[in-house]
């Protein structure tokens, strides 16, 4: 669980379902079998996470999921900004997103 990697990459380039976006979550950031594949569950795994030394997460084919579901795409993008002031509104500035098209 939560194995480290630099960078995380999450690839939508060929997402298909909707089902594919949070397998493809659960599977770059190594979540446990019990992730919940749903915001709330992104949230909760994902600030487990923070206190790594880096974090760096390049995003492949963001433009195909945000043409898809882009509701959704905006809540991922919101989420990780969120990151960046969890822990008591503290910034953290070992993160890092890159979103390709």
């Amino acid at each position: 669980m939560y194995e480290y990697r630099d960078p995380y990459i999450l690839d939508f380039t060929n997402i298909q379902y909707y089902g594919d976006v949070h397998q493809i979550i659960k599977e770059a950031f190594d979540f446990p079998d019990y992730y919940g594949e749903n915001w709330d569950a992104f949230w909760d795994c994902i600030t487990d996470m923070v206190d790594e030394e880096k974090f760096n997460i390049q995003i492949l084919g963001y433009g195909t999921l945000k043409n898809k579901y882009p509701e959704d795409a905006k809540i991922m993008t919101e989420l990780l900004e969120d990151m960046r002031h969890f822990n008591n509104d503290k910034y953290i500035k070992n993160v890092s997103v890159v979103y390709v098209n």
